[in-house]
């Protein structure tokens, strides 16, 4: 089976994301959608939240499994029996850092390649953190992401405001 991990916060899932996420479920066996949780990082949706809004926005793909993880990406690959690690790349400026990052990782599992891989290109400006301050600053973000993905958003800044 070749399985291939998609590492990334996904705070939120945007059509980007989903978009890399239909390209590598045509590619390989098993996409494993990798949620990363980091305590130093702060994140708006909880990862089970995240978890949550993944599994609900692609629903329709078979060969789809989401997943939490900390530590180190090779190591939870390595766990996970993956061949291979995809990453999104938007733009040049994604790329020094893909690459220091994909370098790294083949230093520390030689066995797992890096597949990078670019959503199409009416995506390739969207990025989270984008999609979050157009939300928080009451922005309509419905072309960003999923409608299920929009309400939560604005429930969620909603709540922080009150």
């Amino acid at each position: 089976m070749r399985r291939v991990i998609y590492p990334g916060s996904f705070d939120p899932v945007t059509n980007g994301h989903l978009d890399v996420i239909n390209r590598a479920a045509t590619l390989f066996d098993e996409v494993v959608v990798a949620v990363a949780f980091n305590e130093q990082k702060q994140s708006l949706f909880t990862p089970e939240e995240r978890i949550a809004l993944i599994r609900e926005v692609s629903g329709t793909l078979p060969n789809i499994r989401i997943a939490q993880f900390d530590g180190l990406l090779m190591d939870f690959a390595r766990k996970e029996g993956a061949t291979a690690v995809v990453r999104g790349l938007r733009a040049v400026s994604d790329f020094e850092f893909e690459f220091q990052m994909a370098l790294m990782n083949r230093k520390l599992e030689p066995q797992i390649e890096t597949i990078f891989l670019m959503p199409a290109e009416k995506y390739t400006y969207l990025s989270s953190r984008i999609v979050k301050e157009i939300a928080r600053l009451g922005g309509d973000v419905g072309a960003f992401v999923p409608v299920s993905v929009a309400e939560a958003l604005r429930e969620r800044f909603a709540a922080l405001k009150a």
